[in-house]
């Protein structure tokens, strides 16, 4: 019994540094390396041989830095023992000297104008010569270790077909000579959306998980918001840079109450208001007028506009749902994508009625842009709920748990349909497999109660 729960430990904290460390040592290693794929081979390795030895050694104090010795030294005797002619063994050599010590302030010395490799690993996956798409796959597979099968899922496209464009896209990295770096300032501009961007999807991976147990990844989410702020660091007279760390920050506040103790996913009507973090809205909000004040309004000031309306509503009745639906009026300028559009439905819905939010909500579905997206079948059931069409809303909630990712949100559908089944028997229903996740979809999901 004492040996099972060992090795319940050590398989729980493999975990646990997998979700926190991966992306530092599979960056550490490509800026060590120079090669994406020996860099995750060498990473997997590393953390093949924590299952096998911290049961018998023990858990390290800092499992990060014993990942990314193990993964080093990996990295060395693969080099070696490909080694051809001297350049491969200096090469092999350098990799076996620390990193350089921290400065006297603990920071360490500044390589290429930001100290960090994660940061670095954006901005060459964002590189303007790669494709927009084969960008955010590469970023998403280093910076949060989901698998190909998970991104191709997220692209709607086939694992074999992602496979190649990630082939393809680190292929054209070596061969280019793309520099792993922190461009100068004079070159931000030409990637600064899409490094906005895939801080966006690495901060929503967080936010709302892919699939699994869990509805939220606080350690990404977390991660995405500290690279936001050296982000802004390095340019703090870019208003979106600033629009997006307020955005995070304002989502971030409610992490503590968005699912209760029992893993039930928490309604935003639902949650404790006083349990959200206030110094992060307080900043967040901060940010915000001063990004704003700048005059050049984007897709993620507008985001952060709309989060603000409910971080600041003392109450879910003082929220402001016709400043809200206003918001996404504009931010369908800025973002026409259809689950925007499902957005301002809600939106809408709550202002002016269950009505006028279910017909907008109609539109969507026979436009059939949002196929095989929970939330929209999700919140026509609500509608229909609210306008007193029970078999209706127990139908269409059924459609909405038939294809919701992950286990949080299925549970608060499969509670819904026990609320509105004919006889209330309150009856089990089966789980399905995870659904597809949508690249396009905002960190801030549909608010209204469901």
């Amino acid at each position: 019994m004492e040996e099972h729960g060992r090795d319940a430990a050590v398989d729980a904290a493999v975990a646990r540094a997998f979700r926190e460390e991966w992306s530092l040592v599979v960056a550490t290693l490509i800026r060590v390396t120079g090669d994406f794929d020996l860099a995750e081979e060498c990473a997997q390795d590393a953390f093949t041989l924590a299952v096998r030895t911290w049961p018998r050694d023990g858990i390290p104090a800092k499992p990060g830095a014993w990942l990314t010795t193990a993964a080093r030294n990996r990295a060395v005797d693969r080099i070696r023992r490909d080694a051809v002619g001297a350049g491969k063994l200096r090469e092999a050599a350098r990799m076996i000297v620390p990193d350089e010590p921290p400065t006297d302030d603990g920071t360490t010395p500044d390589r290429d104008t930001v100290p960090d490799d994660r940061l670095r690993l954006i901005f060459t996956c964002c590189h303007p010569a790669l494709a927009v798409e084969a960008q955010v796959a590469l970023a998403l597979r280093t910076l949060t270790g989901l698998s190909t099968a998970e991104i191709a899922r997220a692209f709607l496209v086939p694992e074999a077909t992602m496979s190649q464009r990630l082939v393809r896209v680190k292929r054209k990295i070596r061969s280019a000579g793309i520099p792993y770096r922190v461009p100068p300032a004079h070159l931000l501009p030409e990637r600064t959306a899409a490094v906005l961007g895939v801080l966006y999807l690495l901060f929503n991976e967080g936010y709302t998980a892919s699939a699994g147990p869990d509805l939220q990844r606080p350690d990404l989410a977390a991660e995405a918001i500290r690279l936001a702020r050296v982000l802004t660091h390095l340019m703090p007279d870019e208003p979106e840079a600033t629009g997006l760390l307020a955005l995070l920050l304002l989502q971030h506040a409610r992490r503590a109450t968005r699912v209760a103790d029992d893993g039930e996913l928490v309604p935003l009507e639902e949650q404790d208001r006083g349990r959200w973090d206030a110094a992060a809205i307080t900043e967040g909000t901060a940010l915000l007028e001063a990004a704003l004040r700048r005059r050049s309004p984007g897709p993620y000031q507008v985001q952060a506009a709309i989060a603000a309306c409910h971080a600041t509503a003392a109450r879910a009745a003082d929220t402001d749902w016709a400043q809200i639906a206003g918001l996404y009026r504009e931010l369908r300028r800025h973002l026409p994508t259809p689950v925007v559009e499902l957005n301002h439905a809600v939106a809408a819905g709550m202002a002016y009625g269950p009505g006028t939010g279910l017909a907008l909500a109609d539109e969507l579905t026979a436009r059939g842009t949002l196929a095989g997206y929970h939330l929209l079948p999700a919140t026509r059931a609500d509608f229909l709920r609210r306008l007193g069409r029970t078999a209706e809303a127990h139908a269409t909630y059924s459609e909405a748990f038939d294809l919701a990712r992950t286990d949080a949100e299925r549970s608060y559908l499969r509670r819904r349909l026990a609320e509105t089944s004919p006889d209330n028997s309150g009856a089990e229903v089966s789980v399905p497999a995870p659904p597809v996740r949508r690249l396009d979809e905002p960190i801030h999901e549909p608010e209204g109660p469901r």
